[in-house]
């Protein structure tokens, strides 16, 4: 026949009642014979078990914020009665053994637990070795233990390393990121993964008849084609393209609302940074997001045909010191760089514009991304008249430098021994 013993909670339920009855003893001293939530949880231990069983057994009702005394406490409560006949080892009803069982306050005793106890018994108590089954049941407290030489163990023992679950490298890598630009006051940008060209290009004064606009450059959706534009700036975006904006020629062609409207996996985060300055951001502002982006590539140990990027920008009284620092800050902070070096470089939508390279051990220089300040062709359309600084980085890169890895690949690698290993 099988035995049970109290759990250490239904051990305190025995010693100092349950908590259902405490909670009702309690309303009894009450002049309305009620109270509120706020006065009865401090002075209720296990409050919400309480009251629960208190409202389940009739004892209590709550109305609002006040629970009001129904029923006093009977003389002889089943649950406490059981709790005494299974301390002493005497059989109870199956129905109330089913209830204390339910409220973890009885545990049944396993075969392993007699042979284990009788063992303990016959050895006086003292434990030996330490076994699964002494843990288990939990039949190591108050026990003695026999004192064991550990130097002397050690050389029996070929100690393995033991590689405990922990989260992905390259995804706690980026969880990382996404703290410190957070901790420096960045607020994170978000939007879709399938954008119109006008978000992805249009928006950021980048003309149609660029080529990173061609086919062999970017994907297009062939299913949904089109999107729908924000009619808000169509027309300022319209004007900056063909006649110019803020002082500038524009350029010179006749925009097409039809091509702005193609639908396509966002080719850079840069979108974001349109959309966010598009939707009236606080001045001064920082934001920042980490997004995955999809362009054709030759797949090597540098490119991927999809990849993350992180991208920022600065609102404000800024300058291009200002962003310099920044990207310098990325690359010794973030990705553990011990060179780094700017180029000048060419970018439609900033001027000034600079791409960040640093150093790898392996590859040599590997240029990170670029950044800039963002035309006035691009902000006054979208309704901002302060300089904006912006910069968007392969974080896929940034991480093969954090990481120590040649090959970006790697970072979604299954390989066990690197996955232990970083």
């Amino acid at each position: 026949m099988a035995s049970y013993k109290l759990t250490e909670e239904g051990k305190e339920y025995l010693e100092k009642g349950l908590p259902e009855k405490n909670l009702v003893l309690l309303l009894n001293t009450m002049p309305q014979k009620s109270a509120t939530l706020g006065k009865l949880i401090p002075k209720v231990k296990n409050f919400p078990i309480a009251l629960k069983w208190a409202l389940e057994k009739g004892w209590v009702m709550k109305k609002g914020d006040e629970v009001i005394l129904m029923k006093p406490v009977p003389e002889e409560i089943p649950e406490e009665e059981a709790l005494k006949k299974i301390e002493k080892g005497k059989e109870v009803e199956e129905e109330i053994l089913k209830v204390l069982i339910e409220r973890n306050l009885v545990q049944k005793v396993s075969e392993t637990y007699r042979i284990v106890e009788e063992s303990l018994a016959r050895a006086g108590n003292v434990i030996d070795v330490l076994t699964h089954d002494i843990l288990t049941t939990k039949l190591w407290k108050g026990k003695k233990f026999k004192a064991i030489d550990v130097t002397q163990v050690r050389k029996k023992l070929e100690l393995s390393k033991i590689s405990p679950g922990k989260r992905q490298p390259y995804n706690q890598f980026l969880s990382e990121i996404r703290k410190k630009l957070a901790e420096m006051g960045f607020i994170e940008m978000r939007g879709p993964t399938i954008e119109t060209e006008f978000w992805n290009f249009d928006a950021l004064y980048q003309p149609q008849d660029h080529p990173a606009r061609d086919w062999w450059s970017t994907y297009r959706m062939k299913q949904p084609k089109f999107g729908s534009l924000p009619k808000k700036f169509v027309e300022a975006v319209k004007k900056a393209h063909e006649k110019g904006i803020a002082g500038s020629t524009g350029w010179g062609y006749r925009w097409d609302p039809r091509v702005a409207m193609q639908l396509m996996p966002r080719a850079h985060c840069t979108c974001l940074s349109a959309r966010t300055l598009a939707s009236k951001p606080k001045i001064p502002g920082k934001y920042f997001a980490i997004a995955r982006c999809f362009r054709p590539d030759v797949i090597d140990a540098s490119h991927s045909v999809e990849f993350n990027q992180v991208e920022g920008i600065v609102l404000g009284e800024v300058n291009f010191k200002n962003l310099l620092w920044i990207l310098k800050t990325f690359a010794l902070e973030f990705a553990n760089a011990e060179k780094v070096k700017f180029i000048p470089d060419y970018y439609p939508f900033t001027e000034c514009s600079v791409q960040l390279s640093c150093k790898h051990p392996q590859l040599g220089w590997m240029e990170l991304g670029g950044a800039g300040i963002f035309r006035e062709e691009l902000t006054y359309p979208l309704g901002i008249k302060v300089p904006v600084l912006a910069w968007g980085l392969g974080i896929d890169r940034l991480a093969m430098f954090r990481l120590g890895i040649n090959d970006i690949r790697e970072l979604f690698s299954r390989n066990l021994k690197w996955l232990r290993r970083v």
